[in-house]
């Protein structure tokens, strides 16, 4: 490996080290608990009327929207942790990627809460609550089906070349360096528009569609180490559940819940798939 990106692939080391450390789990527990807090009493104090107006313009009045903005903080934790993944394996950052957008649905389905009055009218509530149980519902479904898309999981070397599966796995921590800087490019743009007040739901969506280029640029590297058809064939799979979920991130409602229940079930069968082809003489110490 070339030692300037040797430094790369060590402070990728260093940060992943970091991120896992229990420590860093109860820091940002923390920060979710206190943004939850400060929200609904920010909401509060701008209903009493009791901060400036330039202030309070920016605020809603529902304290539902409380928790939308600890669940999106949440989900932003849960795309940081993603892009850690994808140098572990493509198929682990697969599952990732779902795992996220079922947090996704549920955080749709606690968003039409921000449609209920204070105190609650049902007469108003019939619609929300029917998103709700379709948002809910798909984010169950894609749970449980994780578990057998988890299952199904059979970890093959890429290559039998040791020192050519080291480099790949360098390969991918550089890809996910860059996605960092993305993804805190992205955070702080969207953290911008939404200080001055800018509805904006564009940081997932965007993100997703980022994975999708590297996802096929993971494709396109592998074959340096392996032009093998079932590695082909599902990398490829992969990148086709990746473009799914992006849909279905911005599909209305009902599309959305059938486009992200379509792919876990299609990511199930091009794992399903490769398996019929694996070779059990194939090193499973290095992961894809």
């Amino acid at each position: 490996m070339v030692p300037f990106f040797r430094r790369f692939v060590a402070l990728y080391d260093s940060l992943e080290k970091l991120w896992e450390e229990r420590r860093t789990e109860r820091i940002a527990a923390n920060l979710l608990i206190l943004a939850f807090l400060s929200s609904i009493a920010l909401i509060e104090l701008a209903r009493q009327g009791l901060l400036p107006a330039e202030v309070a313009a920016h605020l809603p009045r529902n304290h539902y929207y409380a928790i939308n903005t600890a669940l999106s903080m949440l989900l932003g934790l849960e795309v940081f942790g993603l892009v850690f993944s994808l140098a572990k394996s493509v198929s682990v950052s697969v599952g990732k990627q779902f795992e996220i957008l079922s947090l996704i649905l549920l955080r749709h389905s606690f968003s039409e809460l921000v449609h209920f009055s204070e105190p609650l009218v049902w007469a108003e509530a019939l619609k929300p609550v029917l998103l709700m149980l379709v948002y809910a519902g798909g984010g169950l479904l894609i749970f449980l089906s994780l578990g057998v898309y988890y299952r199904l999981q059979r970890h093959r070397a890429i290559t039998r070349d040791k020192e050519a599966a080291a480099d790949f796995i360098a390969v991918k921590k550089i890809i996910s360096l860059l996605l960092l800087l993305i993804f805190f490019v992205i955070g702080a743009i969207d953290g911008v528009k939404y200080l001055k007040g800018t509805a904006t739901n564009e940081f997932f969506s965007l993100f997703f569609t980022i994975l999708i280029f590297s996802d096929l640029l993971l494709v396109l590297i592998s074959l340096r180490y392996s032009s093998s058809y079932p590695i082909v064939f599902r990398n490829s799979g992969f990148a086709v559940a990746t473009l799914l979920i992006r849909l279905a991130l911005t599909a209305p409602p009902y599309f959305s819940v059938l486009l992200g229940v379509g792919a876990i079930a299609f990511a199930i069968g091009i794992t399903f798939a490769y398996n019929r082809f694996e070779h059990p003489d194939m090193q499973r110490s290095a992961h894809l």
